[in-house]
């Protein structure tokens, strides 16, 4: 795999270091920027994949929006950055009924490119304080589990994913296999 050039927006989560980090260890050349960066200032960067990290609420996601709408790359939403999506494209996010963070077992429904080797049930660290209540029309849901019905989709035709969990943190298994499966979309692309 070649060195690809991965964007981390800053979100203000409390793991989005982690994400540069776990990036960076791959072997990829990774950048975190403000969720304020400009359109413009984000394409002169030249990246080939995009991060949008948690965060405390989707009112702190900045202009992550526009970079949904309107980038044409590869775009990995984490946590806030998944409700970001959904929001994005007509979905609803809302306040979840288990809260903090935990360990949740998810069941992988569609392995494809961004869940594949997953399967078919994963343990991964996640927040439900806040998920994605309704999935966009069209949108493909790639996993569930027992106190979320969206834990993880795609948009239909574009190469954008969200996963309500942590893939960035030793908790999660697999999170590393996630991120490769990620980087490999990124190069394909």
């Amino acid at each position: 795999m070649k060195t690809l050039k991965i964007l981390v927006i800053n979100n203000y989560g409390q793991f989005c270091h982690l994400i540069h980090r776990a990036v960076r260890d791959l072997d990829m050349d990774t950048k975190v920027i403000p969720n304020t960066t400009s359109i413009e200032e984000v394409l002169a960067e030249e990246p080939d994949g995009l991060i949008l990290s948690g965060g405390p609420s989707i009112e702190r996601a900045g202009i992550c929006s526009e970079y949904v709408e309107s980038l044409d790359i590869p775009i990995l939403g984490i946590c806030l950055g998944h409700q970001v999506i959904a929001k994005t494209f007509g979905g609803e996010v809302g306040s979840g009924d288990s809260g903090g963070y935990a360990d949740i077992e998810i069941e992988v429904i569609g392995q494809g490119d961004l869940l594949k080797g997953l399967g078919p049930s994963t343990s991964v660290w996640a927040s439900h304080a806040d998920e994605v209540l309704v999935m966009p029309e069209g949108f493909i849901q790639l996993a569930r589990s027992d106190i979320c019905e969206i834990e993880a989709m795609k948009h239909p035709d574009r190469p954008i994913y969200g996963v309500q969990w942590h893939p960035e943190v030793a908790h999660t298994e697999k999170g590393e296999e996630l991120l490769m499966n990620f980087l490999e979309i990124c190069e394909n692309y």
